[in-house]
């Protein structure tokens, strides 16, 4: 699954995030609106994560979903 999927189908996909990581709020995902770089910063900001471990994390949650 690509990115562009993700963000096609947001809605559906929320939950999901929302399991993974658990500390981004509804109103969180409402502003990420399906977009990675938005869910890279909350992620950077929710967890304490550089940047990089940011991405990683979500291309390693991308390749299971």
């Amino acid at each position: 699954m690509n990115w562009n999927q993700i963000e096609g189908n947001w809605e559906q996909f929320k939950g999901k995030v929302q399991s993974q990581w658990g500390k981004l709020t509804d109103d969180d995902l409402d502003v990420i609106k399906g977009k990675r770089k938005e869910l890279a910063g909350k992620l950077q900001a929710r967890y304490g994560k550089a940047q990089e471990e940011a991405e990683k994390d979500i291309d390693s949650w991308l390749s299971r979903h």
